[in-house]
């Protein structure tokens, strides 16, 4: 192992880095991850130590280069991984030990002050262990949160509400359908169920990390994820789920009997929703299963039982909203998908998505206008599915599905449209 340190830190060195060969080897005994194949390493004006716990912020890299020297050129990069490759199976390195620090500035290695020596181990002489990977700044109010904090704000996405926000629309408009005439829907309710979307969102999000983490540690925009970068261990993610579930079960008690038994029973489909992925073409569809759920259990809270006449369309309609949301969104990670084996219904539409998806769109709006048809709803309430399905097949007619920031642009439009038949769905009732 420490041969392996020798090769690389000369190939350093070579290039004006001051990195001792003891540091680089205590790099490669401290980490913990790894990361996937081939990709340009320290391209970065900054160099960060990943997994190793000394460092926690990016250092500049003219602390451990010499200002002459602008980059580390490809072929340096192809020495090191020749290097890891040679003594891999005799030292149990994973594949590939560095990460592309062009996209996530979360390279391996950093060097420290010139001239400093630290002989150290995973685990330094003191018997201290090394500390956790260091959770990625986000760019958002977390980062100003307490350290202990942040990796498990940023596991329930708390600087990503969107995700609350689209599993709280089907509730809140069923709780309104369910509303007496001339009445505006109960508050109590609302807020009952807003509570309960977010922490079912956050609960949904550790479920799906504690599933996903060899997966995400291998695509470029989740590798940063808590517990797939080990900012925290499965034990505690499973420690915070059970928190989260208790939070959760404290609102669902509050709800009558019925609403009780409807709501337990998602629980299934949240636990098994991140595994669908693996054996589905379209687990966006199972996901609309799942995240749908409260507009079955919105009337069931007013009324103590499903008007499934109502409740059906409008679960179905919600199903196709959430197929046409989350494929636009899928387009992010298509490529990572299919390097790391698992499905969506971006790979299965793939250059046929738009025309699918405007399929879904019509299925969303004949959905809800069918509920409200059944519920009693007027011309307030389809002006608004209007303007819904225009909007959405405004999203799916121009999102550029080969741009990963358009693809998620477009799919944050979606976090305020369910207000439009919220809205009108309120106004209908009280002019009713």
């Amino acid at each position: 192992m420490f041969r392996v340190a020798e090769k690389v830190s000369y190939c350093f060195k070579r290039r004006g880095v001051g990195l001792h060969t003891v540091q680089v080897w205590n790099s490669f005994s401290q980490c913990q991850n790894g990361v996937d194949d081939r990709l340009e390493v320290f391209d970065t004006p900054y160099i960060s130590r990943y997994n190793s716990g000394l460092f926690h912020e990016p250092v500049p890299m003219v602390h451990s280069i010499d200002k002459n020297a602008t980059e580390l050129r490809r072929r340096d990069t192809e020495t090191i991984f020749s290097a890891l490759e040679e003594h891999r199976n005799v030292y149990g390195f994973k594949k590939g030990i560095f990460a592309n620090s062009l996209s996530k500035s979360q390279a391996l290695i950093t060097a420290g002050p010139p001239g400093t020596r630290q002989y150290a181990s995973s685990k330094p002489d003191d018997g201290e262990p090394s500390r956790p990977a260091p959770e990625a700044a986000t760019g958002t109010w977390i980062d100003n949160c307490p350290a202990t904090l942040r990796p498990y704000l940023m596991l329930i996405r708390a600087d990503k509400p969107i995700g609350a926000a689209l599993l709280a629309w089907p509730c809140f408009w069923s709780i309104a359908m369910a509303a007496p005439p001339a009445c505006p829907p109960d508050l109590h309710n609302l807020l009952l169920f807003g509570v309960g979307a977010v922490l079912l969102r956050g609960a949904g999000c550790t479920i799906n990390d504690m599933w996903d983490r060899d997966i995400d540690s291998k695509v470029a925009r989740t590798r940063t994820r808590p517990i797939a970068s080990g900012a925290i261990s499965p034990f505690q993610a499973l420690v915070f789920l059970g928190v989260q579930l208790s939070f959760g079960l404290g609102i669902l008690l509050q709800l009558n009997w019925y609403s009780q038994v409807l709501g337990a029973s998602s629980l299934i489909l949240v636990a098994t929703y991140p595994l669908m992925k693996r054996f589905i073409d379209m687990p966006q569809a199972y996901l609309g299963l799942t995240f749908n759920w409260g507009a079955l259990l919105g009337w069931a809270a007013v009324h103590g039982a499903c008007d499934w006449n109502v409740v059906l369309p409008l679960y179905a309609g919600c199903i196709a909203w959430t197929i046409v949301y989350d494929t636009i969104y899928a387009h992010q990670d298509k490529k990572d998908d299919v390097k790391v084996g698992v499905r969506s219904s971006a790979l299965l539409f793939g250059s046929s998505t738009p025309a699918w998806l405007t399929g879904f769109t019509v299925a969303t709006v004949a959905g809800l206008a069918c509920a409200g048809s059944t519920a009693g709803l007027s011309w307030p309430y389809y002006t608004s599915l209007a303007g819904m399905g225009s909007h959405l097949l405004w999203q799916v007619h121009t999102v550029d599905l080969e741009n990963p920031e358009d693809c998620g642009a477009k799919f944050r439009s979606n976090m305020y449209l369910g207000a439009l038949p919220f809205s009108a769905i309120i106004a209908d009732k009280l002019l009713s």
